[in-house]
């Protein structure tokens, strides 16, 4: 297994993959650290995660540029991530407990309630676009609920991963309560039905999940997934269309436009359609690509070259279908999986940009006739992640954010982002299950009713 610099493909460092044996005894020793685990009190749970966000923050920047080096993350984003991920820490920290409480339900017995016990082991299947906050967002409810976790992260981040490891262990959490596995997508199926595995979780493509849903349907697991995205955005009318632009520019770019929830369809009624496109031209083409390790830099490399082949042969096949090329859309001819920040106008059904997930920073611009011929093109997509609306009319905006759009997650006048303290996934092709906020952390739990008569 070996890490490469995606801003110059030049080797890392080499990991050696473990053995379909390992798994097995690494598995059946996190299942025993569980076993403990289950019965500690939440404040030992705490104190752990609080910890965590500890070490997080006083090593910032080794975490930061660990991400940089491997997946190519601007480095003021890495910072961030490495913040938002002790943020999340300490967030189940303060609120586990009280979200886990037991419910008196009342009834003819002397007592009945549910309460809220851990199942055991978890697997998670990772992701290498966030590749801390994916682990830590799935990981500090998990373990604040009383769970046990084995991490089968991404195969070009395999540094990060042993580091996360490291962070929980170095908190005081039990030595083999997570760990981390080495190794490729052909085990995954393997460590699902291990009998100490009792569920898994996630973060992917579309494919990975259906994948993953098939195998954990078929071992009877449990199953949490957060998949791919198409995200549009709804410009109306009376949008303040500086700040839709904006918004726009700044959720597609976030990651060099890696992400499931980046705006990747702008969806813009006619009568301000001229105005809104010159407006995100003029941000796109300002925002910096470059060293992913200088401070100033807004678009890094995407993580791998061939991830930027395949979004370069779907900007190509969409022009060659019809779609105008406003900016970028030309692979520089340098060593790394660098692309340009990319503008497509006229996209229309049929199209790659219209049918597939552009995992990089290519916006699409789709024309819409009015607020019911928007609504409908943004919700003409398998997907179902994310979604946001612009309209100075709050209650207009509300309203449609609320009812209209099929999306596990709507936004108004703001790009769609997560936060700790709200459920974040999907419906549709998206998956289902939710990560974060008080739904996040009762995923993995038994729901268990108790009747005393």
């Amino acid at each position: 297994m070996q890490s490469v610099n995606p801003a110059t493909n030049e080797p890392i460092q080499r990991y050696e993959e473990a053995t379909a044996e390992q798994c097995g005894r690494i598995v059946e020793s996190v299942h025993e650290a569980w076993l403990d685990w289950r019965r500690t009190a939440f404040a030992v749970r705490a104190e752990c995660l609080r910890r965590a966000a500890a070490i997080l923050r006083d090593d910032s920047e080794r975490w930061a540029r660990l991400m940089t080096a491997e997946m190519g993350k601007p480095i003021s984003a890495a910072r961030a991530e490495v913040a938002k991920c002790a943020l999340v820490c300490d967030y189940y920290a303060d609120n586990g407990e009280s979200f886990l409480q037991p419910e008196a339900v009342e009834t003819e017995a002397t007592s009945s309630y549910v309460c809220y016990r851990p199942l055991g082991v978890v697997l998670a299947v990772m992701p290498w676009n966030f590749p801390f906050w994916q682990v830590f967002r799935f990981a500090a409810p998990t373990l604040m609920a009383g769970n046990a976790i084995v991490l089968k992260h991404a195969s070009n981040v395999p540094g990060c991963a042993l580091v996360i490891q490291d962070i929980f262990l170095s908190a005081g959490f039990p030595p083999d309560l997570f760990r981390t596995l080495l190794v490729g997508s052909a085990q995954v199926e393997a460590i699902i039905a291990h009998p100490n595995v009792r569920a898994v979780t996630l973060t992917g493509s579309t494919e990975a999940g259906r994948a993953v849903a098939a195998l954990a349907g078929r071992h009877l697991k449990k199953a949490v997934l957060e998949l791919g995205g198409a995200d549009p955005y709804v410009i109306l009318e009376d949008a303040d269309l500086e700040a839709a632009a904006a918004a726009c520019v700044t959720g597609r770019l976030i990651n060099a436009g890696q992400s499931c929830i980046a705006a990747k369809r702008w969806i813009v009624v006619e009568a301000v359609r001229e105005r809104f496109t010159r407006l995100v031209l003029a941000g796109m083409s300002a925002a910096p690509q470059g060293d992913p390790f200088d401070d100033a830099t807004i678009v890094g490399p995407l993580a791998r070259t061939d991830l930027r082949d395949e979004l370069h042969m779907h900007v190509r096949l969409s022009i060659a279908a019809g779609a105008k090329l406003l900016l970028g859309g030309q692979a520089p001819d340098r060593p790394g999986a660098w692309y340009p920040a990319t503008v497509l106008d006229d996209v229309r059904p049929g199209m790659p940009a219209w049918e597939q997930e552009l995992f990089g920073p290519v916006a699409v611009i789709i024309g819409a006739k009015d607020e019911a011929d928007a609504l409908r093109i943004a919700n003409d997509s398998p997907f179902g992640l994310g979604a946001a609306v612009f309209t100075r009319d709050l209650a207009r905006g509300e309203r449609i954010a609320r009812e209209e759009l099929d999306a596990g997650a709507c936004f108004v006048n703001a790009f769609v982002r997560s936060d700790p303290r709200l459920p974040f996934g999907g419906v549709k092709d998206s998956g289902y299950g939710r990560e974060l906020g008080v739904h996040g952390i009762r995923e993995f739990v038994n729901v268990k009713t108790v009747y005393v008569r």
